[in-house]
């Protein structure tokens, strides 16, 4: 009896082992929601249900039995592996209403109103400084009605103030802020705002969309595309990189909209300088040394300072008042401060008299698709945009330079600026609330992170379009997952903008989430306490971090405070520390030099603000061909804990092989012996570097 009952069991497994590798099954598991995860899954335990069980169902039993009797087919297995397959993914009963709630082919069908009208798109192609954008908004500023779509609060901002000083009152709109034109709170006929807040409901005659290449951004492309689409204006004016005219030309095809291209030149001359910087020593008044971390702000405007000279700095996390009183100081004739040390921050949004940009590194820190960190060559397009700023029309300096700081850095800076831009290929989407919502019905028992997930593994895009990536917007639900919020509001709290990399910020944002869930409103006092406001001007870098982190928890609070007024109350309070705030953080950053000496003097070997020095090593410059070791080099002086780690940490991200590692020993060994470190091994790079570009051509 035995025997046969262990045969029975084997005969069992073999034909379940064959149902699971037949095709037909795989594709028919396919089309009732199962992909290969979910399918393996499911298979595993239908198998452990059929294989452990003592009672399975008549019907089933019979089935098997025929199977193994050769009786049946193993096909026949199919409508009880999915029963079964529906009781652990409770949302394949709901699938096909799934799949419409997230089906998201055709964008433009969601704007009715826009495609109620018969819209003219004119896009303004052309780079940085070719005057694009005055164009458009001139014909903004003459319209009965217009709206200004742009990437930054100070972009907004700076169209709003241009409008009002053009006797054409405007209303300005960003997330945290409104501000009317009219004493009484009217609306104006014309509006300058952050992309994400544009109304697709309103009525203009003129639309003005900023930056149209960033529609391919991987976290904030949705708000391009949303107002490509969706805007109801008569005309639209769109201002860009010549990159994204194919892209918009497809988009509009489907709309059934012709788009006119009107192409802009440079309107002053930019030259790339045929030698480097080298030293801090030879720089001039006018010059912009751009930097791509903070901890080589802080190094390159020490040094700077260190050498009798004054400079303005300007860095993303600044808040935009110190933002701006850095660009004035930098710009005034008559200020002393001659230098600027900056980040990419300055490729938008600012106004700046730079005479000549240098590039103190030509690797950037990126967030891939995935939501991973890479350590990349910037791009064409960046480059372009920042070099670009070098020598602005109607400035003081006629014409731009750009180089680098360093001379093993200017040849493929050249190669970077003389590729053509890679075309904008595709249009970011990202699910609404109401979706969520109709998702969250149908799926009761899943927290919104996993509706998220279930929702972009399910759409369905176009060739044209792209799903942004969620990182943050999952981070923060798994964040409050644990406090008792109706979905909307939990929606809400999700798509706040805030760095996930500010711990104090992501603590406050808990901290409101878990009071408005009790309903008990988030006073001024409250914030106050919190904060710990009034705060003292920083006395080291640490502290200059934290202040800024407090400008962004109150930029937070005014965020909620116009999604939920009844439960922030005090905006108007908040707005007026914020300003205050924000004249503190200017006090640090004039005095950002003394803050990074006393950072120095009480930090450590272990400290967290280790500053490296920009103009050491240059042995660490030999890799030429390993992009990725070099700004892993540089973060090395950062970090000091040895070559091991460092490379461990490369091998892992993929960006180093061994057979290079073994490559770079040898040379490095080679480098000791010949203890070449003089001006002569200066020289040598150069030759290796232009033998490895020509090899590249």
């Amino acid at each position: 009896g035995l025997r046969s009952y262990l045969s029975l069991q084997s005969e069992v497994l073999k034909s379940l082992n064959k149902f699971y590798k037949r095709k037909e099954i795989q594709r028919l598991g396919a089309d009732n929601g199962l992909d290969a995860r979910l399918f393996h899954q499911a298979f595993i335990s239908f198998r452990k249900y059929i294989m452990e069980s003592s009672s399975v169902s008549a019907d089933l039993h019979i089935i098997l039995n025929d199977i193994c009797c050769d009786a049946g087919h193993v096909d026949d297995l199919f409508p009880f592996f999915l029963r079964h397959a529906k009781q652990i993914f409770p949302m394949l009963d709901c699938m096909d209403d799934l799949r419409k709630i997230s089906d998201l082919r055709l964008p433009p069908n969601w704007y009715p109103e826009a495609r109620a009208i018969q819209r003219k798109i004119i896009f303004h192609a052309g780079p940085t400084n070719s005057g694009k954008t005055y164009h458009a908004i001139q014909r903004f500023l003459s319209a009965k009605s217009g709206i200004y779509c742009g990437p930054l609060k100070l972009l907004a901002h700076e169209i709003f103030q241009k409008s009002n000083h053009a006797n054409v009152p405007c209303d300005l709109v960003t997330g945290e802020e409104r501000v009317y034109a009219n004493e009484d709170a009217r609306q104006a006929t014309h509006i300058a705002c952050t992309i994400e807040m544009c109304s697709t409901n309103t009525p203009y005659e003129v639309a003005v969309i900023d930056e149209i290449q960033m529609i391919r951004d991987p976290a904030r492309g949705w708000a391009w595309t949303r107002a490509l689409l969706g805007l109801c204006a008569e005309e639209i004016h769109v201002c860009g990189e010549a990159a994204a005219i194919e892209l918009v030309t497809e988009l509009m095809y489907t709309t059934g909209e012709e788009v006119e291209v009107r192409n802009y030149e440079r309107l002053t001359p930019l030259t790339v300088l045929d030698y480097a910087l080298e030293s801090l020593d030879n720089l001039r008044p006018g010059d912009c040394i751009v930097c791509f971390s903070k901890n080589d702000i802080y190094s390159v405007s020490r040094q700077i300072e260190a050498r009798g000279l004054e400079c303005a700095v300007i860095y993303g996390s600044l808040p935009p008042g110190t933002k701006l009183e850095q660009a004035k100081k930098f710009n005034d004739p008559d200020d002393p401060c001659k230098i600027l040390v900056a980040t990419d921050a300055i490729g938008m949004g600012l106004n700046l008299c730079i005479k000549r940009i240098i590039f103190n590194s030509i690797i950037k820190p990126t967030i891939n698709e995935k939501g991973e960190k890479e350590i990349d060559l910037i791009t064409t397009s960046q480059a372009l945009q920042i070099s670009g700023r070098a020598g602005r029309y109607g400035s003081s300096f006629k014409q731009g330079e750009v180089t680098t700081m360093h001379r093993d850095d200017l040849a493929q800076l050249k190669e970077i600026l003389s590729e053509p831009v890679r075309p904008v290929k595709a249009a970011g989407l990202h699910p609404t609330a109401e979706q969520i919502e109709m998702f969250a019905y149908h799926l009761p028992d899943a927290t919104l992170s996993n509706l998220i997930d279930i929702f972009v593994s399910l759409s369905q895009v176009d060739g044209l379009y792209f799903v942004c990536n969620i990182d943050d917007f999952k981070f923060l639900a798994d964040m409050i997952q644990h406090i008792p919020l109706n979905l909307r509001s939990r929606y809400v709290f999700c798509t706040a903008p805030l760095n996930r990399k500010e711990p104090f910020v992501c603590t406050t944002l808990l901290k409101f989430a878990r009071q408005f869930s009790r309903n008990e409103p988030l006073t001024f006092d409250w914030l106050c306490r919190h904060t710990k406001w009034p705060l003292a001007p920083p006395k080291n870098i640490k502290e200059l971090v934290h202040l800024e982190a407090v400008h962004d928890v109150f930029d937070l609070y005014l965020w909620l405070s116009y999604r939920f007024m009844d439960m922030f109350p005090d905006a108007v309070l908040v707005r007026d520390i914020q300003k205050k705030l924000d004249d503190i953080i200017q006090i640090g950053v004039c005095n950002i030099t003394r803050l990074i000496r006393a950072s120095q003097s009480t930090a450590g070997a272990e400290s967290t603000v280790q500053l490296p020095t920009a103009m050491e090593a240059p042995e660490e410059r030999r890799v030429k061909s390993l992009k990725a070791y070099r700004s892993a080099a540089r973060r090395e002086d950062l970090k000091t804990h040895g070559r091991g780690s460092l490379a461990d940490r490369l091998l892992r991200e993929g960006l180093l092989t061994q057979e290079m590692l073994r490559q770079l020993e040898s040379e490095w060994q080679v480098q000791h012996r010949n203890g070449r470190y003089g001006p002569s091994s200066k020289r040598d790079d150069q030759n290796s570097s232009k033998e490895t570009g020509k090899k590249k051509k």
